[in-house]
């Protein structure tokens, strides 16, 4: 078979546009509009170089024509960009991004020493019971709506840090370091790896001034997960082992956080029964988690969360039966109230069906996914679903495929 495009493909489907000529007749008619020229042509046998292996790259009138008419700039669609290209919206998103995470951060940077002032023990309780809001909220409503908010009460924390003395200060210094771990997972939810990074590290450097061997386990663990979506199975499996060191002093529950997620790295080094034997272990400790900590508490949280671990593991070694019967069975446990859990099983499930070779099935499983992708804007579920389009290749010029591409219309528009 010969190389082709599949992106512009897949984004010409979408549109409606189910042959190449039509898709050339279309872009044409469009272009005359959009730059008001009469003159404006666009070739059935141009588009079918654009979908071939290799497709150059269009001229800046075209390129513009084709964002407004596919909602794409040409590099997400296929074509080669040429040295020194910049979209002309590069730039202002570049700028929204950096001055909201500066914004963001500078939370965790407030500058010199603050007026002294009480601070009352109670305000520990009072954190902490925001944290578990916080929590609830995060499955509603995504990352983008939260980041804002609970960095805010981060800064306020390490204000308060600052003029606080003894176990309050110590108090206040764990429940910081759980409001900086929640600000990563959310940038990590979004998509944004280097901020993540960055908000793992503030964790980490709260946790150990704390001095709570659980929290710097659970620090630990924090850095691994973005290690883990950057692909890096081993540097994982070093943080998680680093975390596992003292394992007798540590609580139940940090213990299965930090074996969970080397398994996760075990399944990026390919490394299977590996996978199976650390969530087997953590497995045997659930009946044992019993402490009062408000953060870390998905395995108490979320339903099958071991079994979850291990589905996504499975898909990730490409065991597409193993990963979808077990996806079958979480996904019947799992409340609709957990919106963007749900989405990113569904999303994985999807893939794993596909995997399977059970096209049909991984549409039907898709049309909920997508849905929830779009109500929750999370990156992280976007990519899940990105996995799927790549496994539904095969499946590219039959019906089901057509299909697949209208049910994932909408998340790709937001995208």
């Amino acid at each position: 078979m010969s190389p082709r495009n599949d992106a512009l493909r897949a984004a010409r489907l979408r549109v409606g546009w189910r042959t190449m000529e039509q898709a050339a007749a279309q872009l044409q008619a469009h272009g005359q509009r959009f730059l008001d020229d009469p003159h404006y042509t666009v070739s059935a046998r141009t588009w079918r170089r654009w979908e071939g292996g290799t497709p150059g790259w269009p001229p800046e009138e075209t390129a513009t024509v084709l964002h407004d008419a596919l909602g794409r700039w040409p590099e997400d669609l296929g074509f080669t960009a040429p040295a020194g290209w910049v979209r002309p919206e590069a730039e202002a998103e570049e700028d929204v991004k950096r001055r909201t995470f500066v914004s963001v951060t500078a939370a965790a940077l407030m500058p010199g020493p603050v007026a002294a002032q009480h601070v009352d023990p109670a305000l520990i309780e009072y954190f902490q019971q925001q944290l578990e809001g916080h929590y609830r909220a995060d499955m509603f409503l995504g990352p983008h709506d939260l980041i804002g908010t609970v960095s805010a009460q981060y800064q306020l924390i390490d204000k308060l840090v600052r003029s606080a003395r003894g176990e309050t200060r110590r108090g206040l210094l764990r429940v910081g370091a759980a409001y900086a771990a929640l600000v990563g997972w959310l940038y990590q939810d979004a998509g944004d790896l280097g901020a993540a990074g960055f908000w793992r590290g503030v964790t980490q450097e709260i946790a150990v001034r704390s001095r709570d061997p659980h929290l710097i386990g659970y620090s630990l663990v924090n850095q691994a997960q973005v290690r883990t979506d950057l692909g890096d199975g081993h540097g994982v499996i070093d943080l998680c082992e680093a975390a596992l060191d003292d394992a007798d002093r540590l609580f139940p529950k940090v213990r299965i956080m930090a074996m969970q997620q080397q398994a996760h790295g075990a399944s990026l080094t390919g490394d299977r029964e590996a996978v199976d034997r650390l969530i087997d272990t953590a497995g045997g400790l659930l009946p044992r988690v019993d402490d009062d900590l408000p953060w870390g508490n998905a395995c108490r949280r979320t339903p099958g969360y071991l079994e979850v671990q291990r589905a996504t593991c499975y898909g990730r070694l490409g065991l597409g039966r193993e990963a979808d019967r077990l996806w079958s069975q979480v996904l019947a446990a799992v409340p609709s109230t957990a919106r963007r859990d749900r989405g990113v099983y569904l999303a994985r499930h999807a893939t794993a069906a596909a995997v399977s070779r059970d096209p049909d099935h991984a549409v039907e499983i898709a049309r909920e996914a997508a849905t929830i992708a779009v109500e929750t804007r999370s990156v992280r579920m976007v990519r899940e679903l990105g996995a799927l389009e790549r496994a539904m290749r095969p499946w590219h010029d039959a019906p089901v495929g057509r299909d697949l591409a209208e049910v994932l219309g909408p998340v790709n528009e937001g995208s």
